[in-house]
């Protein structure tokens, strides 16, 4: 019979909520209590939905001492994130933590020592690790032969509440390593390669934007093996929506791209930014006159999981990784390496300098 892990849900907002429906989903996982920061009511009415008998905690600390869960699920602000996990793994908790792994680079070694120190499984909500058309994406583009040029962006036009969200997140971190740490882990899978420089812009394109915050960023990298990433993120009723979505990689033997219909999309749907409609195959090879020797591929997926779906699926690594003792060593130093490179980003923005990474 296989065991059943005592959880403790820490915050339940949208990436929360999809990871508690994904343990109650999942028959390994006991949801054994919530921790909010105030709304109470919120977390008793997504324990009525789920079925879900638990105690509801305002205070972290006194949560773990009383529910003592084997696994913590922590899906709160970044500034948590480190004091969170580290105190969870340092009870003998597994734990899931959403992305960034920490607010700063040196927060975020501390988590990667703690884990170390522990022997705990850590798994961070790289979201995209899971999903069948950017494994497949990635795959795609280490056939395409060296040096690769990864462009990438996801610009979210927000309004009303979804602006609201968007300048809590402004004031706790900057754009482009929230979100910008995804693909930055995704150009460090396809080059498989160390990063060696990294530059970065930013504007602040909105007065409600705090004067020493910015909305808007963009970060290039070059790797060891000479190839370079661009990455580009804006949040803002101000923002494109012809510039929403950019999912491209281009190598000596052609390109692969993420191909998706943005037309009717509203970009600051988090629950739909994972959504692909297909990935398109190009080949540079050419015929005897000199012109393109194959017709362009676009591989459709049957695999087609929506954002509660993936968010389960992460649940399931956690879980495999506890009962079959799977290796998370690079898993976190991804996790780290990510983050140091989109905050060499932020360096090099506010001094003005090229950042050297190695």
């Amino acid at each position: 019979m296989k065991p059943v892990f005592k959880t403790l849900v820490v915050g339940i907002g949208d990436m929360g909520g999809s990871h508690a429906r994904g343990y109650a989903a999942l028959p390994g996982y006991q949801i054994a209590g919530f921790v909010v920061a105030k709304n109470v009511e919120r977390a008793k009415k997504l324990a009525k939905e789920l079925k879900v008998e638990a105690p509801v905690y305002t205070d972290y600390y006194r949560a773990i001492k009383e529910v003592k869960p084997e696994v913590v699920s922590i899906n709160t602000y970044v500034d948590t994130h480190a004091a969170f996990s580290t105190h969870a793994m340092r009870q003998g908790c597994h734990v899931f933590m959403e992305k960034p792994i920490a607010k700063t680079v040196a927060e975020a070694e501390e988590v990667q020592r703690a884990f170390l120190e522990t022997k705990r499984k850590l798994v961070i909500g790289y979201i995209l690790r899971v999903h069948p058309a950017w494994m497949k994406f990635i795959e795609l583009t280490r056939a395409l032969g060296k040096p690769l040029i990864m462009r990438m962006n996801l610009n979210q036009q927000s309004f009303g509440k979804e602006w609201a969200l968007h300048k809590t997140f402004i004031a706790n971190m900057p754009p482009l390593v929230d979100c910008g740490v995804h693909y930055v882990d995704a150009m460090c899978q396809m080059t498989r390669a160390k990063p060696r420089l990294v530059q970065g812009m930013a504007a602040r394109v909105s007065g409600e934007v705090d004067a020493d915050k910015h909305n808007y960023g963009m970060l290039q990298v070059v790797f060891e093996d000479d190839s370079v990433g661009w990455y580009e993120v804006g949040w803002g009723p101000m923002m494109s929506k012809s510039a929403y979505f950019v999912k491209d990689v281009i190598g000596p033997k052609g390109c692969v791209s993420i191909d998706k219909d943005t037309t009717n999309v509203d970009p600051s749907d988090v629950s739909r930014h994972a959504e692909v409609d297909g990935i398109i195959v190009h080949s540079a090879e050419a015929d005897n006159t000199g012109y393109a020797a194959k017709k362009d591929q676009v591989i459709r997926l049957e695999d087609v999981p929506d954002h509660n779906e993936l968010c389960k699926r992460e649940q399931e690594v956690l879980y495999k990784a506890i009962t079959e003792g799977t290796d998370l060593t690079d898993h976190v130093a991804d996790a780290v390496n990510s983050l140091k490179i989109c905050f060499a980003a932020v360096e090099s923005y506010r001094t003005g300098k090229t950042i050297r990474l190695a």
